[in-house]
């Protein structure tokens, strides 16, 4: 199914060896993005390619694709683009505009970018096209969350 790139395989180096870091431990993680075949082209901080192609099991009565899969598609690679290496970031909200239809076979790439980070929060816009078709425009909003507080351990 689905993997990242290299460029996608960033680790952390730590006592008990390498672990994934940032978008790769979060894409690492993914099922649902992995089961769809969604690949994670390229990455760095602040941005993220990713492509698809349309299944059967994708499309709905109308033998177009159903929007929840694009709207997948396109939050994963929202995802890929605001998840820094040291930090876990979520969603806090994501809104999409559908603009032409899609069928099964087709192959979908996405451009997310970092439009705005400000502390904690930050906007990305998420350009999926076919060919040189816009198809759809996400617009997600992030919120990176606090680190874990330290855990003690009695004696």
């Amino acid at each position: 199914m689905g993997e990242p790139s290299h460029e996608a395989t960033a680790t952390v180096h730590g006592d008990e060896g390498e672990e994934p870091a940032g978008a790769a431990a979060m894409f690492a993680n993914d099922r649902a993005s992995q089961h769809l075949g969604i690949t994670v082209d390229d990455h760095g901080p602040g941005w993220a390619q990713c492509s698809m192609t349309i299944t059967e099991i994708m499309t709905n009565g109308h033998d177009i694709t159903h929007g929840g899969y694009v709207f997948l598609f396109a939050d994963t690679t929202f995802a890929m683009a605001c998840n820094y290496p040291g930090s876990i970031t979520v969603a806090s909200g994501g809104d999409i505009d559908f603009l032409k239809p899609t069928f099964m076979g087709d192959h979908l790439i996405a451009h997310g970018r970092e439009v705005v980070k400000q502390g904690r929060s930050g906007v990305y816009d998420v350009e999926v096209r076919r060919g040189d078709e816009i198809i759809a425009v996400y617009r997600g909003r992030s919120r990176t969350l606090p680190p874990p507080k330290p855990t003690t351990t009695s004696p």
